[in-house]
């Protein structure tokens, strides 16, 4: 079967709509970044400079218990995915928006819908299921969705080519860690999710840019009931004014490193927390995978922080994970930055989203 060319990629992001085409080499030959999805004239003047595409891959962040994979979009599954809404009401929304104003501008062509939840459907229940009343979780679907599955499948399949390995197995036991302004772990054994860090929402796990990740809910009943904190600002406030934000007063994490470099002790609790939440999360990864054989640093901080790398493995040497300084301070692109006959690889891996979209819309259209 000849391979599907010309695939638009359509990533709405909190800032920006992220438009790339990619050909059948994988080579990406058009590129925009634009604001989100509200002027039809500028989206369509790109569009059209883009020449002719044939199919579009749309990243949603939620597909519930419903979509475990790829899915052709018609007005029944928009609607469906629609419905979604309230399970990630600070994403969804965007990936809605451009979604419609793609679709808008190209009616014709084929469009499919590939979820950030979907690779983490294979999670078993002892690692998906929350210990909370019966009649909740099966009214409300109450469960642990996990994301970044997009980003995870990728680093899944380019670990294994760096390695020389197939991604189904046998046995390759890796903890991928997506580090970004949103940031999760993902354990993958075999090439299938068995763990993540992030839950129902977004919102658990690490200490992100401004997200708080994993708190005692405890806690948030506390100042819900004692302090008289309204649901909505306790939203806001964990959503958009915690993680490092709240930690150091910024969320750029390479501020809060050249600070604490120079003792800024605001700073360097907030390295320390950060480092803190993501060692010990690399170890309940491994835990579930019953060992570890790669750790792949992926996204905006795992791709150019060389102290976090550092850092991190550091902590977790008692795993077998190590650096080998002159790699991880030195080089670019996919790279293998662990010392010659380590016990468990180290990677580092460019974040690709848009090739596991593409990946997937093929699956779905034929050429």
């Amino acid at each position: 079967m000849a391979v599907l060319s010309q695939i638009l990629v359509v990533n709405a992001g909190s800032s920006s709509l992220k438009l790339r085409v990619l050909n059948d080499a994988d080579e990406v030959t058009g590129s925009a970044d634009l604001p989100p999805a509200e002027d039809k004239a500028a989206l369509e003047a790109t569009i059209e400079g883009f020449g002719e595409v044939h199919a579009v891959g749309h990243r949603i962040v939620h597909g519930g218990d419903e979509f475990s994979g790829p899915v052709l979009i018609d007005p029944a599954v928009r609607q469906r995915i629609g419905a979604l809404t309230d399970l990630a009401p600070l994403h969804q929304p965007k990936s809605l928006a451009a979604l419609d104003a793609v679709t808008e501008v190209m009616p014709d062509v084929p469009a499919v819908a590939c979820f950030d939840t979907a690779f983490h459907a294979t999670i078993p229940p002892a690692a998906a299921t929350f210990a909370l009343p019966a009649q909740w979780r099966e009214r409300w679907s109450l469960r642990r969705f996990g994301f970044h599955g997009l980003s995870h499948a990728y680093v899944s399949r380019r670990a294994a080519d760096l390695l020389g390995v197939s991604s189904s197995g046998p046995g390759l036991r890796l903890v991928s860690c997506h580090l970004g302004a949103g940031a999760s772990l993902a354990a993958i054994r075999d090439g299938r999710s068995v763990d993540t860090t992030m839950g129902f929402t977004p919102l658990d796990g690490l200490v992100m840019a401004t997200r708080s990740g994993s708190v005692d809910p405890g806690l948030v009943l506390w100042l819900q009931t004692h302090a008289g904190i309204p649901a909505d600002e306790l939203t806001d406030a964990l959503e958009n004014r915690s993680g490092l934000l709240g930690l150091a007063g910024t969320p750029d994490l390479r501020e809060v490193l050249a600070r604490a470099a120079a003792y800024d002790a605001e700073a360097e609790l907030a390295r320390e927390v950060y480092l803190h939440r993501l060692g010990a999360s690399v170890a309940a990864m491994t835990a579930a995978l019953g060992g570890l054989d790669v750790l792949a640093f992926t996204g905006g901080v795992g791709e150019n922080s060389t102290e976090i790398r550092s850092r991190a493995a550091a902590r977790l040497g008692f795993l077998g994970v190590h650096v080998d300084d002159d790699r991880n301070g030195t080089g670019s692109g996919d790279r293998d930055i662990s010392p010659p006959g380590a016990p468990v690889r180290v990677l580092v891996i460019s974040a690709r989203e848009d090739l596991e979209i593409a990946r997937q819309v093929r699956e779905i259209i034929p050429a």
